[in-house]
């Protein structure tokens, strides 16, 4: 006879798929110093238990996004953040395209009881402020209709607010952070992704 004891529960660490394009893949950086290793070490020091899974494909679009997202999302995937629309904005791609692309994202996302942490991009002005509008509300939207984290833009640790200090931050490309600008943008996200891995807890 076999006698069963009640054991606590094990916590495992949550599973979250870090689901983007260059500026998540880690693009023109040794790998230990892109965004998803340093997020990692980021979590680890706060004491937030996480298995954080490098999902960003360089050049991806939202398109591209919605056309891998499924396959992308395996069995053990807890939560992901979408860090999506920053290539769509380089080439002028139509804003209602890239609205129904993380759209699709964000649907697989819900069927599968997976915990989103949208990432918003901000327009710049040079298409116009008809553009800019359209294009900037995609994120709040989409996150209050599918009831996601929310989190403003990317770049929000860069203090974008002065182009000149901002730029120091940047590889020569003007386009996607150096290290230091990596660590930055971790500490301006990462208390939201805290919070992703609460909710998917």
């Amino acid at each position: 006879m076999f006698l069963l004891v009640a054991t606590p529960a094990m916590a495992e660490d949550v599973t979250v798929l870090a689901f983007g394009d260059s500026l998540t893949q880690g693009y023109g950086l040794p790998e230990a110093q892109g965004l998803v290793p340093q997020l990692d070490a980021w979590l680890a020091a706060k004491g937030v238990k996480v298995d954080l899974i490098n999902a960003g494909v360089s050049g991806d679009t939202t398109a591209g996004g919605a056309a891998r997202v499924d396959w992308s999302l395996t069995p053990e995937v807890d939560a992901m953040i979408v860090t999506l629309g920053g290539n769509d904005l380089l080439r002028g791609l139509d804003p209602s395209d890239a609205r129904s692309n993380l759209r699709a994202i964000l649907e697989s996302a819900r069927s599968r009881d997976v915990e989103v942490l949208l990432v918003g991009m901000k327009a710049p002005g040079n298409y116009g402020a008809e553009y800019q509008t359209a294009f900037d509300s995609i994120y709040p939207d989409l996150a209050q209709e599918f009831g996601t984290l929310y989190f403003e833009n990317f770049f929000a640790g860069l203090g974008q607010d002065d182009p000149a200090q901002a730029r120091r931050y940047f590889q020569p490309d003007g386009i996607h952070p150096n290290s230091e600008g990596v660590e930055r943008i971790v500490e301006a996200l990462g208390p939201a992704v805290v919070d992703l891995v609460l909710r998917a807890e």
